[in-house]
């Protein structure tokens, strides 16, 4: 028998892969899908280190957005200024100066700028002194609140806003001093506001009159009047 026919008669087998069957499959990418990969952790896509953490809208934020606050910010190519959607001295003062003292606290644009600007205007109108003092105890608890607070930005305008008050309402102001003085005489042991906040004080004097004097003594003993 000849080596070829030897070769031909061994049985040929054939083996194939097993494929596995679609349920096994799917659990399979099921089970994979499950698992969280280590570098979704690092994934810039998922994760950004340097994003601000969200924060919900201040009320003085909410208002404005809604309308509350009858003006828009224009800016300018060297300064900013307030649009009024109607004359400034047609606007109730309750609540829009309200808010707008409250919004002394703000400390992001354009809240800040619209809050400090929007409550200067508005103590300039014809007939302010009458329009606000009905409105001096909100108004003095919201200044109070900018006076005692942490950041700077929000101090200064709380004081630039006691001392527009103040030459608005004059002696009006004065019941309602000692409550405003505690904070001030804390940032006036400092240097960096010592000159701003005498200069602020100086004003109050000056409108709020000899009664003012006593009142600011009592609460700022090393305080020198203008008069001496």
């Amino acid at each position: 028998m000849s080596s070829t026919s030897r070769g031909s008669s061994r049985p040929t087998v054939s083996r194939s892969k097993a494929t596995p069957s679609p349920s096994a499959t799917a659990a399979t990418g099921s089970a994979s899908g499950a698992r969280p990969r280590p570098s979704d952790k690092l994934n810039p896509k998922t994760i950004d280190p340097f994003a601000e953490p969200q924060r919900s809208p201040s009320a003085f934020a909410a208002i404005y957005s809604k309308g509350g606050v009858p003006c828009r910010l224009v800016h300018g190519s060297v300064k900013h200024k307030l649009q009024w959607e109607r004359l400034p001295e047609t606007i109730p003062f309750d609540p829009v100066l309200v808010t707008l003292a409250e919004g002394l606290k703000e400390t992001r644009h354009p809240y800040t700028f619209v809050s400090q600007e929007g409550f200067k205007e508005l103590l300039l109108v014809p007939g302010a002194q009458q329009k606000a003092l009905p409105l001096l105890p909100k108004l003095a608890v919201a200044l109070k609140g900018a006076l005692v607070h942490t950041d700077d930005g929000v101090f200064e305008r709380g004081l630039n806003g006691l001392v527009q008050l103040s030459a608005v309402v004059g002696p009006s102001l004065n019941i309602h001093l000692k409550n405003l003085l505690t904070s001030l005489s804390k940032r006036l042991m400092g240097k960096r506001y010592k000159e701003q906040v005498t200069t602020a004080l100086q004003t109050l004097e000056q409108y709020g009159g000899k009664e003012s004097l006593g009142i600011i003594k009592s609460k700022i003993p090393t305080y020198s009047s203008i008069c001496s």
